[in-house]
């Protein structure tokens, strides 16, 4: 390959490379390695703009390649755990689960090479024209409808750009107006700025031609540098009103959740055991593998019910029909004098069914129970996860029937709505409870508040990602969603992360991974409603109707210029 061939694939493969280094790779992201955000794109960036300015053949094609390699190179080294979560969990083989995250990276690079085939397009059209720098004032806009497609089109918003600086206090304070968008939004125009100083630099012959990159060069920095500040500077610390008991089970995914007889029993009792562990129960102080700094819930002089108590999504064998698990519950509730949360399967008979044979519609669910044992409203997970709750075109991928054959259909809920809780004390207040994935779309998280839910419940099983990166991306972008809506979460999970996070995304409790262990949460109300919660997703719309208006001008032009091999 000559020198000019392998540059766009090194370029994709640097970009690729500090993209990962942005976000959480094996655990808790350092704070100092978001900055790598800051210009991870660049490489990128300068080549699609230089193979779009090319005279060589077919720029048009070559720029998008290059986008969808990139994309490509990054998805699948940040969700590498795909392959892990297919062929521990999947009972793939290594092959098959290689297969998928081959294919899953492909398919999700694609929305870059169509990203990078619309700016081409439009440094195609603008360039030697008065107006060759709106190629560059595009490149935040078209970036920022690409995150938008993705969430939409795909369905997987999954480690967005603006994600990297969850913990810049002064990024973050956009999030309760634009969403995560308008973060990703400035990480992308500084990543363009530099973009732009080098192409300019480089067409400069000049040495007076120099000084106009160079300022803008220093432009960059000093947005860079006044931004980062935000990563020294430590966001409010509400008050918290009551507590809550988050329920850790730790339970193998990949185990038999029959639980006959006496397993029932000991599980049940393990329950009711961890249920009522809150006066004096030990937590950490912020994120665990970060602090070994502890605290623990005082209750003197006497005991006061908590406000909730928690069992998150897992392998239980907890099916809201079964008598035996209404019973058992129940007596936990009353026994705890406690509201409670519980992840289940939810079932509804099937209409016009036989007594005898009857049938049920599944869903993935968390069951409310008032502190008097009673059960009062059940939550259906509406947003399923693709080839983990159902599999889209089940007859297109018949080639992994290893998992197609083993995976029933579970059906999807279609009311975001608010529980009503009352707590021992007598005080009554509104929850909203969203189960694993769905913690990703901040569109229909913000739902929930908008239905009056003073406090977030997100349940979730990330016991199938192992110790990979995973469930540290996933904790971050709840961590978001607790910003946008400014809202304190209580996060329940099997494995972990299990934590309660306050209304500026800081982890303010949380217990160790993979242990059995009950997170006495302490947390609060509130009833505000932030213009994201209000008014949702209207930056990446504006830049989506703003781009698709940048893309038919930049067209017409090519079309007038009759422009040759695009």
């Amino acid at each position: 390959m000559r020198a000019n061939q392998w540059r766009p694939i090194v370029a994709g493969m640097l970009t690729a490379v500090l993209l990962d280094l942005s976000f959480p790779v094996a655990g808790p992201l350092p704070p100092w390695r978001s900055l790598f955000a800051w210009f991870a794109l660049t490489p990128f960036l300068l080549s699609v703009l230089g193979l779009a300015s090319s005279p060589h053949n077919r720029p048009l094609r070559r720029s998008f390649f290059q986008g969808w390699l990139t994309g490509a190179l990054w998805y699948g080294l940040s969700d590498y755990w795909v392959y892990q979560t297919m062929h521990l969990y999947g009972n793939m083989n290594e092959a098959m689960a290689a297969l998928c995250l081959v294919l899953f990276s492909i398919y999700l690079g694609f929305w870059f090479g169509v990203f990078a085939l619309i700016l081409a397009i439009v440094r195609r059209a603008t360039i030697g024209k008065r107006c060759s720098w709106l190629g560059f004032v595009a490149i935040p806009f078209l970036w920022i409808t690409m995150e938008f497609v993705i969430a939409r089109i795909p369905q997987f918003p999954w480690d967005q750009l603006g994600y990297s600086q969850i913990d810049n206090a002064l990024l973050t304070g956009l999030a309760p107006w634009t969403g995560v968008y308008g973060i990703s939004f400035v990480l992308a125009s500084v990543n363009a700025l530099i973009a732009a100083a080098v192409t300019l630099g480089r067409n400069s012959q000049k040495s007076a031609g120099i000084r106009f990159p160079i300022a803008i060069y220093c432009g960059a920095l000093a947005v860079i540098l006044g931004c980062t500040e935000g990563l020294l500077i430590a966001p409010p610390k509400p008050q918290s009103q009551a507590t809550a008991v988050l329920v850790q089970p730790n339970l193998d995914v990949s185990s038999d959740d029959a639980w006959l007889g006496k397993e029932w029993d000991q599980h049940m009792a393990q329950f009711a055991a961890l249920a009522k562990s809150y006066c004096g129960h030990d937590y950490l102080i912020g994120l665990p593998e970060t602090s070994s700094l502890k605290g623990q819930i005082q209750c003197s002089p006497s005991p006061i019910p908590p406000a909730l108590v928690v069992w998150p999504e897992s392998p239980a064998p907890f099916r809201d029909a079964d008598t035996r698990f209404r019973q058992s519950v129940s007596s936990i509730a009353r026994e705890t004098n406690a509201p409670m949360i519980v992840g289940d399967i939810g079932m509804d008979p099937e209409s016009g069914q036989d007594t005898g044979s009857q049938q049920y519609h599944f869903y993935n669910s968390a069951s409310v129970i008032t502190a008097g044992g009673q059960f009062s409203g059940r939550y259906d997970k509406i947003h399923l996860v693709p080839f983990g709750e159902y599999v889209p075109f089940r007859r297109l991928f018949f080639f992994v029937h290893q998992l197609t054959d083993q995976l029933s259909d579970t059906g999807s809920g279609s009311n975001r709505r608010s529980f009503v809780i009352t707590s021992a004390d007598g005080r009554t207040h509104r929850y909203g409870i969203f189960i694993c994935y769905e913690s990703v779309f901040a569109d229909e998280v913000r739902q929930f508040v908008r239905a009056g839910a003073e406090v977030l419940v997100n349940i979730s099983d990330d016991g199938w990602y192992g110790d990979t990166s995973a469930p540290w991306q996933h904790l971050n972008m709840a961590r978001m969603r607790a910003i946008e809506n400014r809202r304190w979460i209580l996060r329940d999970t099997n494995s972990g992360v299990t934590a309660v996070i306050d209304p500026y995304g800081t982890v303010r409790q949380s217990i160790p991974r993979h242990v059995v262990d009950a997170l006495p949460a302490e947390f609060g109300y509130r009833s505000d409603l932030t213009f994201y919660t209000v008014h949702g997703d209207v930056l990446p719309v504006i830049c989506a109707i703003l781009s698709l208006a940048l893309l038919l001008w930049s067209v017409r032009i090519l079309l007038w210029a009759n422009s040759p091999k695009l």
